[in-house]
């Protein structure tokens, strides 16, 4: 059985072989992006924003998906060490691992992005990052709830709940929907109708985590949802329509909204009633731009690219965002 302490001795000790590897096979314009979930809709999108951004500016991407698996993320930063990438850009499944990654890619004077989940070295210190502000963006998703469920008659005289939807270990995810919570309690949500529902990041794993939930609370007629993704909020309705929900009866706020446009482009009934649009297409082109900028000029990637989001519902989403 693997460890965490063990994990990354071996991280370390693998990393470094390939850099020794890699600087004997250096190529000048190779960037690679790896990514944790990578057949998620977002980081396909995030995927196609890297190489387009890296083949506009004469360099080869590679892009690596490693789903949830450290051993398989260690392998692939191994791999663009050996291959002689430039640059690397990475959404790693687990935090913990940015100290080895980090040491690695000093070492072999490789630059390196964090994507999406924010990651620290050896010394604490951050790794350059692309992606979004996770507060900010579980504010927006809290707010959007927190109006909808103003409007609603379930504030007075009626049983709601509030299903937060948590990745528990990840910081960002907790960044989000620990915000959302504040928003929707300001807005006159009580503290007390917060029930966790803790998840991977996966659909499967929300749908399978919210059905305890639903039936431990049977005397709940409303339920309000976010998550940290799009695919927790999926989870969580699919799971409410299993126990007989109807889509009236759920105030769900994604995060993402590539899996709320769907039944919204469809003309289906869902508790989607909006979500906080966020391109991969800007993260993977700004963390692309950023790698090779600094690749031609020497200078140092910038400590922090935030990129913007934007609320969408039914009736706004088909002029902001594409739905695939």
């Amino acid at each position: 059985m693997w460890n965490w302490k063990s994990l990354q001795t071996v991280a370390v000790a693998g990393l470094m072989s390939a850099t020794i590897a890699g600087s004997a096979m250096a190529q000048d314009n190779l960037i690679v992006a790896i990514y944790k979930s990578g057949t998620q809709q977002y980081f396909i999108d995030q995927a196609e924003g890297f190489t387009a951004a890296a083949e506009e500016l004469g360099y080869e991407a590679r892009i690596i998906n490693v789903e949830t698996d450290s051993n398989l993320a260690i392998s692939a930063v191994s791999d663009a060490i050996a291959a002689g990438a430039k640059g690397i850009g990475i959404t790693a499944p687990d935090q913990s691992l940015g100290a080895a990654i980090a040491t690695a890619a000093a070492e072999a004077n490789v630059y390196l992005i964090a994507t999406d989940d924010p990651l620290t070295d050896a010394d604490g210190n951050a790794v350059p990052f692309a992606g979004f502000d996770g507060t900010a963006m579980g504010t927006k998703v809290g707010e959007r709830a927190g109006e909808l469920l103003a409007a609603s008659s379930w504030l007075v005289g009626s049983n709601y709940g509030i299903m937060s939807v948590e990745v528990q270990t990840l910081s960002v995810c907790n960044d989000r929907t620990n915000a959302a919570a504040a928003q929707v309690i300001a807005a006159g949500g009580s503290a007390d109708n917060v029930i966790p529902v803790a998840y991977d990041g996966t659909a499967d794993a929300s749908l399978t985590a919210a059905g305890p939930v639903i039936t431990a609370n049977p005397g709940v007629d409303h339920w309000v949802v976010y998550a940290c993704n799009d695919e927790g909020v999926l989870g969580a309705t699919n799971a409410l329509k299993n126990a007989g929900f109807e889509s009236d009866d759920v105030i769900a706020v994604g995060l993402g909204a590539y899996e709320a446009c769907r039944p919204w482009a469809a003309g289906i009934d869902t508790g989607f009633k909006a979500a906080l649009y966020i391109s991969g297409v800007d993260v993977g082109d700004a963390a692309a731009r950023a790698l090779i900028n600094s690749i031609e000029t020497g200078a140092p990637l910038p400590p922090m690219t935030v990129a913007n989001t934007t609320i969408v519902d039914p009736t706004t989403y088909a002029d902001i965002m594409p739905c695939n």
